[in-house]
């Protein structure tokens, strides 16, 4: 495992990307961050030693090296998931790797459909914990402990002044930022009514299916996290009706206009 991430850092290094202590996760429907970005260098995973092949059509799948908000940063566009055959070590590979270039701050974010009744779709959810239904861990691997704790503390998984720093950010820019539990499923189908009544019951307020492990793996690494949902339907299990993609990709770009505005000004005091 370690020959690997040094191969894939030797090869960055070689492409001219330095050490850079912050990182952003591009999710479903939330490339237009990328027009903000300066960019110096973009390399498809595709040609990225050991990076698993991007197999999700909606997501670009390249690693970006560029200045965002006068900051160097890494952003990712595009993720990897359990629903397309990979292991939890190939799926949070590209955190070990950011880890190697120096990365310690990460602002993750995703598509989720929305579980609390006040949330509404096309709105932001700031994650304030989560609940792992992926049924296994990245920490489960032979050979993990010669990478970081095994036994990691989860107590605070996603950073609580980067929280407070982004609500002081949203009341000023007048986003709606709703706070909640994310829960993480493996997919790529969605939800039965009788599941989401269930996630509701375990106090789960938006579900995805991704985030989670790339969160553990940071949090072995010591990185600090920031992660948001954008809620991209409304999952009611006593109303529930067809998923429509076109629609979760419209609320996505709906609900991207107000997370930038946060991102913007996140970055300069991170």
């Amino acid at each position: 495992m370690k020959e690997k991430i040094e191969e894939t850092l030797a090869f960055l290094k070689q492409k001219g990307i330095p050490n850079t202590t912050l990182g952003i996760v591009l999710g479903t429907g939330l490339n237009e961050l990328v027009a903000s970005i300066k960019l110096h260098l973009s390399i498809p995973y595709a040609e990225i030693p050991h990076f698993p092949k991007n197999t999700q059509e909606y997501q670009q799948g390249q690693l970006i090296y560029g200045t965002f908000e006068g900051k160097e940063i890494v952003a990712f566009q595009g993720r990897f998931h359990l629903y397309e055959g990979y292991s939890f070590f190939e799926l949070t590979y590209w955190v070990r790797v950011f880890a190697a270039l120096g990365g310690k701050n990460l602002i993750l974010s995703n598509a989720a459909g929305a579980l609390h009744p006040s949330f509404q779709k096309g709105q932001i959810m700031m994650i304030t914990d989560h609940i792992n239904l992926q049924g296994g861990s990245p920490l489960t691997e032979k050979g993990i402990e010669t990478l970081g704790e095994r036994f990691v503390d989860m107590s605070s998984p996603y950073n609580p002044l980067l929280r407070k720093k982004a609500e002081t950010i949203a009341k000023k820019e007048k986003v709606i930022l709703h706070h909640g539990v994310y829960a993480a499923v493996v997919g790529p189908q969605l939800e039965t009514a009788a599941e989401y009544k269930y996630l509701k019951i375990i106090g789960a307020d938006a579900v995805g299916m991704s985030t989670v492990p790339e969160v553990i793996v940071a949090r072995q690494l010591k990185i600090n996290c920031i992660a948001f949902s954008v809620l991209t339907d409304e999952c009611n299990p006593n109303f529930l009706e067809p998923i429509s993609i076109p629609d979760i990709l419209a609320m996505a770009k709906k609900g991207e206009v107000e997370l930038i505005k946060i991102v913007k000004n996140l970055v300069p005091v991170m």
